[in-house]
């Protein structure tokens, strides 16, 4: 495909590389010659200098003959804009923006977007998508990550290899031996910050951190097994009362009842609009950095601590705090340095969240073709985990997973058949209208798009 890029900050060179890895045809324009010119020092992309919002920029980046454009600059406005004029001059069939504005997005002025108005396909909300997926980690304590496929019928679990895992230095194809229920297909693991698969010969390692797929009703026995029987949070303390803040909070009080929710904003004025649009959750004035207010917000009580501020030192600093109080409790962080991830060990933080990749992925789903779904990218997109159905047209159909010729980098993780979830072995057939759970490589993604046979945008 042609693609347009309209933005070139950490979420703009990140989908550049991916899609640039992928075999597409990729144009960044931004206003940062900066920018623009470490995109074209690195990637293998066309990288222009200029207002994104001005026709001639877009025609010169090839507007006419584009199949998708993606704006992701920091203003809303000019997101908007870009998809007008790639719809209006251009006739771009698919358009993404990325919207964080609150008043863009709620209520009354949703219908805004359409062909009529503004002619937005996907709206990506950052803010939003970093909320979904901590909620997720919370709703499955023990896991490093919680990711839904198939309407929520298939998750894949990230969990870490830790000392006392009953069911480390085990060869795979003993594990059903000695765990007849355990229903999981382990694809991988990162391994010394690099990727590998494990086949049925391969162990799983202390600090591994495995990728496992599994039938959503599974999810406590999987977890147990690995050694985690942690409850969900009672006491929660959130750090950080903007808009992820704010979402986490929302998301919690509707679906835990009895799960307390204390919230530290430095903003008075923040503080003050956020304890209007929540409804038990507690706010407090405050720096989270004063032990007057962690004593207040009792930081010792809590069993789960989010730091969630703009600011990646003050958030690393309130989760080492949080680790000081002698007690044992989760702690998260967003950061937005990749290096920071350096320090996560020696610190003792429990997961570091990364939010431009949690953007990425969520634009990446969009980005592939026809019946290709919900994408989760490890390792800043080498690897992705993928949901897709098979057509009628599909060179799967009536063959064996071990018959089928599926490329060595992909793996077959669940398949959802008539609303069933099956953990297949090699043996399994595929059938027409299966939904796929797979972890592919991206240099893979046009072989997946053919072997599925996948239609057109």
């Amino acid at each position: 495909m042609n693609i347009i890029i309209c933005g070139a900050g950490k979420v703009g060179f990140s989908i550049s590389k991916q899609l640039s890895a992928q075999g597409h045809s990729v144009t960044v324009i931004d206003q940062s010659s900066e920018d623009i010119k470490k995109i074209n020092d690195t990637q293998d992309v066309k990288g222009i200098v200029g207002r994104a919002t001005l026709p001639s920029v877009l025609e010169n980046a090839g507007a006419e003959k584009t199949d998708m454009i993606i704006a992701v600059t920091r203003n809303d406005e000019t997101n908007m804009i870009v998809c007008q004029l790639a719809s209006s001059l251009f006739n771009i069939s698919k358009k993404i923006a990325r919207i964080r504005t609150k008043d863009f997005l709620e209520g009354k002025w949703g219908k805004l977007y359409n062909k009529s108005n503004i002619p937005i396909d996907v709206i990506i909300s950052p803010e939003l998508e970093v909320a979904k997926s901590l909620y997720r980690r919370l709703e499955a304590p023990g896991a490093l990550d919680n990711v839904p496929f198939g309407k929520n019928k298939v998750k894949m679990l990230e969990i870490s290899i830790e000392k006392n895992c009953p069911i480390k230095n085990i060869p795979l194809k003993k594990l059903t031996e000695k765990f007849p229920d355990f229903k999981a297909n382990i694809l991988g693991a990162v391994r010394k910050d690099k990727f590998v698969y494990l086949k049925k010969n391969d162990q799983m390692l202390e600090d591994d951190n495995v990728y496992v797929v599994i039938s959503s009703d599974q999810l406590n026995p999987i977890l147990k097994a690995f050694g985690h029987e942690e409850k969900i949070a009672k006491n929660v303390l959130i750090i950080g009362g903007g808009n992820i803040g704010l979402q986490l909070a929302k998301m919690l009080e509707e679906n835990f009842e009895d799960v307390r929710i204390k919230i530290i904003e430095k903003n008075k004025q923040r503080a003050e609009e956020i304890a209007n649009e929540l409804s038990s959750s507690i706010v407090i004035n405050g720096d989270a950095l004063d032990e007057e207010i962690l004593k207040e917000a009792n930081l010792e009580g809590s069993e789960t601590v989010l730091a969630l501020t703009n600011d990646d030192e003050n958030n690393m600093m309130a989760c080492v705090l949080a680790e000081k109080t002698g007690l044992k409790k989760r702690t998260i962080a967003i950061v937005n340095k990749t290096n920071y991830n350096l320090l996560q060990d020696s610190l003792n933080i429990d997961d570091l969240v990364d939010p431009r990749m949690t953007t990425v992925s969520r634009i990446m789903e969009h980005v592939h073709r026809g019946t290709i779904g919900t994408v989760y990218s490890l390792l800043d997109g080498e690897y992705e985990f993928i949901e897709a159905k098979i057509s009628d047209k599909s060179e799967l159909i009536n063959k064996k997973i071990r018959d089928s010729n599926l490329p060595d980098d992909i793996r077959i993780g669940a398949i959802i058949r008539k609303e069933k979830v099956i953990i297949p072995r090699s043996n399994f057939i595929f059938e027409k209208n299966d939904l796929v759970v797979f972890l592919a490589k991206r240099e893979e993604l046009k072989a997946v798009e053919n072997i599925f046979s996948v239609g057109a945008i």
